[in-house]
């Protein structure tokens, strides 16, 4: 083995200069061990096996070892070594849970704590989430495991290699790696109406009354959400909710809701009784659960104008054989907005994240303009929700930023008693401003270098697919099998972050101009190519700007520790940069509109942050804005005040509480697609909050 001066991979990432010297001492002592004492000729023996090059793991390194110690019959050595080895290898891993175990309890929140998720949504740090974090590296060995023993039987070794080292040197991040379970998914509740949870593994019945439907959906959604390791939207949940009520009340509820309802001594009216069922729906889908690291479920639901409501469901129909009620259901959507929107001056409620899905003419304006009015009204009187706006309902967005196509699925919403289906098996996302750079610094076009990574994303993600199909071959995955989600309808998706800041590398402007629309349009159309390459009748792809609450942070430490271009400390999800003052309302619809986001088909969101509400007028020119752009999903943020002295919350943007003047405040606001306070983000997204600029608009 010739000496060179090599530079290793240590297990922590990090690089440090290889040493001849320890890997001697280490194989005199495996020898030493056993007896046998090694002279210098038997130590060159076995170092002349070794292929050391820059990079190398340390692992790679000891497995040479032991190889060279059993090809030169030195079986006792090499079982001491593989001893050795195995024990060093728990003290050590010991070592780090334990220094873990100190520094999370040492930590400002249970964000800054995890190693690995940190996540706003686990409010508060104890045994619970910390029991939650311990197992975490354990699953991601494990799931590189199997995947790449996977790749392996369908592609060779080469490219589970490759795979393995762009994931260790951050051209490429396995989301939900700390999980086996699939990513997020919009279900249809349709099995659970017919049969309850029995075929998913749980004892409750179908609902029978408005009663049994409250209880049961909140057992449902905990038991699904288990099963996932990202959100579970049921976008049917009001449209069945206003089916039981009028089974209860009668169809002609919502024109007499003031009617008294029960006998009690309380003697409620229609309108509190289906209030008290919000109540106890969102109230208990927003307690922490065990099944979920003692985080609430990340529930997502959905609303729709009546063109988008008949064009879904318009072939829908229940057991019973009636259709849904739309003028019921028209009533009730707009009855939890406005109760979901008080609700939220009372305590912090994350969930459900809703969306509003609204279909648009030719000339950008809401077709169902009752509709149109109402989203302006909520959002004139401070709630906070999405919006998806569409010239048809070919598509839908369920959760904090993931579309699917519908037309383009070959299937409709409108199945009868098929209902809703749909989501994202995996995600593997793309560091865009490393895999630029490194293509750039190394004189490689960008685009070609770009479609090579391209190209090993996609057949990761089938060979996760097969992982997948053989754990439903088993019966590991019920949700498929009892038809809340369709295999088929559960898009492979191709992430990507970084992409600004790429942009910034390469010398662009992130302002609505030809040159950054151009290098937009040519990444993000690469992706779409390779995704209609991949696609077969059984395995379709999308591409989705993904969230990031975690992962932005990440790519950013890791590109500055390796020397790479990082003009921030976030690489946030969002075609213009957050902290750019400089920029209009106008521009932003732009930078989300049309010509940026057509080849994302998974989905992308425009977080519009404004320091003070506006008016419904106003909202409703943004709204015909969006459309004429072609910004098809958005939400409007102003964070919200929370008195940490008194509890009062209050809906704008203030620097000292209204109620008791305390200057002890917190700020309830979108760390991306769910609100949390700001105390609540881990340290590196309070700083990218901080730097936020909130528009005043005109």
């Amino acid at each position: 083995m010739e000496i060179k001066n090599f530079t290793i991979t240590k297990r922590d990432g990090s690089k440090d200069q290889f040493s001849l010297d320890k890997i001697m001492n280490a194989i005199v002592k495996a020898f030493d061990s056993v007896d046998c004492p090694a002279d210098l000729g038997t130590i060159s023996k076995i170092l002349s096996h070794l292929d050391i090059h820059d990079d190398i793991t340390v692992e790679n390194i000891q497995n040479q070892v032991e190889e060279a110690l059993m090809r030169e019959g030195f079986f006792k050595v090499a079982k001491s070594f593989i001893l050795y080895r195995q024990q060093h290898t728990e003290d050590r891993e010991t070592l780090e849970k334990m220094n873990f175990l100190s520094e999370y309890m040492e930590s400002m929140n249970a964000a800054t704590g995890s190693k690995y998720d940190a996540n706003a949504n686990v409010e508060h740090k104890n045994i619970a989430t910390l029991i939650g974090e311990l197992p975490k590296s354990n699953f991601i060995r494990l799931n590189r495991r199997l995947l790449t023993d996977r790749i392996k039987k369908m592609y060779g070794k080469g490219l589970a290699d490759e795979y393995i080292d762009k994931l260790t040197h951050h051209f490429i991040y396995k989301n939900d790696e700390t999980s086996l379970a699939n990513y997020c998914a919009s279900i249809t509740m349709y099995p659970w109406l017919i049969g309850g949870t029995v075929a998913i593994g749980g004892n409750s019945t179908a609902p029978t009354n408005l009663k049994s439907f409250a209880g049961g959906f909140v057992n449902m959604v905990f038991m699904v959400s288990s099963m996932l390791s990202g959100a579970c939207a049921t976008p049917e949940f009001l449209m069945y909710m206003n089916y039981f009520i009028g089974k209860e009340y009668g169809t002609d509820y919502w024109q007499h809701p003031e009617q008294q309802a029960d006998l009690s001594l309380k003697k409620r009216t229609i309108d509190k009784v289906i209030t008290d069922y919000f109540e106890q729906i969102v109230y208990t889908l927003n307690q922490p659960t065990g099944a979920r690291n003692y985080q609430a479920v990340f529930w997502n639901i959905a609303y729709y104008d009546k063109y988008y409501f008949e064009s879904i469901f318009g072939d829908f129909y229940f057991p019973d054989g009636s259709k849904p009620d739309w003028d019921g259901l028209s009533w009730l959507q707009k009855r939890f907005m406005k109760w979901f929107n008080k609700e939220r001056t009372k305590t912090l409620l994350t969930f459900p994240v809703e969306t509003m899905a609204l279909l648009t003419d030719e000339n950008g304006d809401c077709r169902d303009k009752e509709w149109g009015e109402f989203t302006a009204e909520m959002y004139s009187e401070g709630h906070s929700f999405f919006t998806y706006m569409s010239n048809n309902a070919d598509s839908l967005s369920s959760c904090c930023r993931l579309r699917n196509e519908i037309t383009d699925n070959g299937f409709s919403y409108t199945l009868g008693a098929g209902g809703v289906s749909t989501g994202s098996k995996s995600v593997l996302t793309i560091n865009l401003n490393r895999c630029i750079q490194f293509a750039v610094n190394h004189e490689l076009d960008y685009l070609d270098y770009l479609g090579s990574i391209i190209d090993l994303c996609h057949k990761v993600q089938l060979a996760y697919n097969e992982n997948l199909k053989e754990l439903q071959a088993h019966g590991m995955l019920p949700l498929f099998d009892a038809g809340y989600i369709n295999i088929g309808r559960q898009y492979l998706t191709i992430g990507i972050n970084g992409l600004v800041e790429a942009a910034e590398f390469m010398g662009l402007k992130i302002t609505p101009n030809d040159d950054y629309k151009k290098f937009v349009q040519g990444i993000l159309g690469l992706i779409e190519k390779y995704n209609k390459q991949y696609r077969s009748k059984d395995v379709m792809f999308n591409c989705e700007m993904i969230p990031a609450e975690n992962v932005g942070v990440k790519h950013a430490k890791w590109d500055r520790e390796d020397g790479y271009f990082v003009p921030r400390d976030c690489y946030n999800s969002y075609f213009y940069v957050v902290e750019d003052d400089s920029l209009s309302v106008i521009d932003k619809f732009k930078l989300h509109g049309a010509p940026y986001i057509e080849h994302l088909t998974g989905g992308s969101a425009l977080h519009m942050n404004l320091e003070e509400h506006l008016s419904k007028q106003q909202y409703m020119h943004l709204l015909k804005v969006a459309a004429q752009e072609g910004c098809n999903y958005f939400t409007f943020n102003i964070p919200n005040t929370v008195c940490n002295d008194c509890g009062h919350i209050d809906k704008r943007y203030l620097k000292e509480c209204p109620h008791c003047h305390s200057k002890n405040i917190d700020y309830m606001t979108r760390i991306i697609g769910y609100l949390k306070r700001v105390s609540n983000f881990s340290q590196p997204r309070q700083e990218e909050a901080a730097r936020r600029y909130y528009a005043l608009a005109d």
